[in-house]
């Protein structure tokens, strides 16, 4: 059978998660899946057999484990499971501080699945990250002032827990040298969201030539020079969407994307939607 390319929706267009807790009644499985989103579930009740290609998990209550975004499986239920559903695009959960980790969880080198030995060996570490899945899952349900905050502050607190249990190291682990080389630069894109920035220039801001650049930024942050600019323009560009009584042709302006073609393509990429449509989103969304 074919594996299915899911579709995730999210409910709130600025919180890029889905989250849900749900019961089968059923022993069966699920079609091989993949989605681009990184998922973690947690089993409150009954017990779930989760398969990947080179992998197989076991789970009963209390058990959770995470699957990497576009990684491919299925999983096989008790006749009564209870469990929660988490799943996020982890690129939103980034921003000029921390972006420099997301290289940590980009699965250049192998599986984010890999890293599940976390949750089996320490109980600690397992208990606190069903604790924040929980915690999203009330913040989710209930909507209070602020919960969006409430939501990232718990997604980066799984991550956290993520990158400080891994005693072995499976998650790549980079010298904080490397980073703090490339502040400048960073700091750099920062300050030019609106110019039309040239590899050449932040060359000379490294003092590394062209090709050892582009590969050094490539191995540090985890995207390519060309794609993190992209990346912080299109954040930008939510935010001046958000704020701003702009056109969309003034908000590619703005943000140094003056070809509405490449601004459009750019901005899907992040949003798997327009910028009018992303616009269309929040404004019923905000209306609710």
């Amino acid at each position: 059978m074919e594996a299915v390319n899911e579709k995730v929706v999210y409910e709130n267009p600025l919180l890029s998660i889905r989250i849900f807790r749900a019961q089968r009644q059923e022993v069966g499985y699920t079609n091989w899946h993949y989605h681009k989103q990184l998922e973690l579930l947690l089993v409150l009740d009954g017990r779930l057999d989760v398969y990947l290609e080179e992998d197989s998990f076991h789970m009963r209550a209390g058990d959770l484990v995470i699957i990497g975004d576009s990684e491919l499986h299925r999983d096989r239920s008790s006749k009564h499971l209870d469990y929660i559903v988490l799943q996020f695009d982890i690129d939103q959960f980034f921003d000029h501080s921390s972006i420099p980790y997301i290289r940590y969880f980009s699965q250049t080198h192998m599986p984010l699945s890999k890293a599940n030995y976390i949750f089996k060996e320490n109980e600690a570490i397992k208990a606190q990250a069903a604790a924040c899945i929980e915690g999203i899952l009330k913040e989710a349900s209930r909507k209070e002032t602020g919960y969006e905050l409430a939501v990232s502050i718990l997604i980066k607190q799984i991550l956290l827990l993520l990158l400080r249990g891994d005693t072995r190291k499976m998650l790549v682990e980079q010298d904080n040298f490397d980073k703090i080389r490339l502040k400048p630069v960073l700091d750099y894109v920062e300050n030019h969201l609106t110019d039309r920035i040239q590899v050449e220039e932040v060359c000379k801001i490294a003092n590394m030539s062209y090709y050892y650049f582009v590969k050094y930024f490539k191995k540090t942050i985890g995207l390519s020079f060309t794609e993190y600019v992209n990346y912080r323009k299109v954040k930008w560009a939510e935010r001046i969407l958000l704020t701003k009584d702009l056109s969309i042709s003034e908000v590619g302006e703005r943000i140094g994307m003056p070809n509405m073609a490449h601004f459009y393509k750019m901005f899907k990429k992040y949003n798997d939607c327009s910028p009018k449509q992303f616009q269309r989103k929040m404004s019923t969304w905000q209306r609710q």
